[in-house]
This record gives structure tokens, sequence and C-alpha cells, in this order.
């Protein structure tokens, strides 16, 4: 491993707090060194909410970044303002269904999904932090599958019923051979 720097944005309510909060447990899980750093606007819904997580072998120093590994950006108006956030080399994880417009960089790779026409074809539009989880996850070596999936059941443990859906969404992507 070495250091990964993860950056997620998007608009409150669309679990970008949550995919930061995913991420940082199970890297603790796995004994690895954590760090999350949260921020958003005064609106908890529809206002812009971002976080950064920093997973490592070693101490992390500190929480802040200015060029991340891999960004997921979860609507427009976040890939307005934190495209450039991506280091040259890097990953966007994009969530088309609310993105309409190209990526300006070409020293990027960028994955596009579908993710809350993916969640609405699974019967729950919330869902679609968590299909952006199974991307990143299998997109990027940081955490394993399986460390996701016991963060999902842990946190679960207040909506029970929310479990296997959130695994459902977790499976459905898969990245295609380039």
């Amino acid at each position: 491993m070495s250091t990964y720097k993860t950056f997620f944005a998007g608009a409150g309510g669309q679990g970008v707090i949550l995919m930061g909060q995913i991420l940082t447990h199970a890297a603790m899980l796995e004994n690895k060194n954590a760090t999350f750093f949260p921020s958003y606007g005064p609106e908890m819904r529809g206002g812009s909410a971002n976080c950064t997580v920093v997973v490592s072998d070693k101490e992390v120093s500190c929480p802040v970044i200015y060029a991340a590994d891999i960004a997921v950006i979860m609507n427009l108006p976040s890939l307005i303002k934190f495209e450039s956030i991506v280091r040259p080399g890097g990953k966007l994880l994009l969530n088309t269904s609310l993105i309409d417009q190209k990526v300006k960089r070409t020293d990027i790779e960028v994955l596009e999904i579908p993710a809350t026409d993916m969640a609405a074809e699974l019967g729950n539009p919330r869902v679609a932090n968590i299909i952006m989880m199974g991307a990143l996850t299998r997109s990027m070596n940081i955490v394993s599958e399986e460390s996701i999936k016991e963060v999902i059941h842990e946190f679960g443990i207040k909506k029970p019923k929310l479990i296997d859906i959130n695994l459902k969404a977790f499976d459905l992507f898969e990245p295609q051979p380039a």
C-alpha cells in the first residue's frame, strides 16, 4: 500500500459524508491509519457537502488534502467546483445520472457511473452513494470489499431493513475492461 488521498463531494442528503465514514471505518478494520475530514454548509439537505479521507500504512499527519488520488463526485455543482482537486494521473468517479457535463481534463482517468439511475432501478434512489462506494472499492486498492461490507452491516444496526439493499447496491458496479 502507501497513502491514498480520497475526496467525496455532492449535495447534502446524497450520503457524501457517509461514504467517507464507511471508507475510514473499513481502513481502521484493516489496521490502517485513516483520517476523515468532513465539510458541509449549514443546510443539511441540498447544500454542498464534501469530505476527505486519507488512508495510509504510515501515520497520517494532516487530514487536509490539496490533490486527491481519487474523487467521487455526486452532482454537477461539485464537478464544477472540485474537478481540479484530482492529481494528474488520478481517478474521477462521476455520478452521470446527475452530471450531464463532460470532464474538461485529459490528464485523469474518468469512470462514468449512472449511480442514481441504478439505485432507482434497485428500488431506492438513496443508495446511489453505496453504488459509488462499490465503484471506488473495485477501481482502487484502498480497502477490501469484505471490510466495506462489514462496515455496511455495522452501520446498518440502526436500520437493519436497509442492510440487504445496501449490499446489493455495493455489488452493482462492475468495471468494464478498457
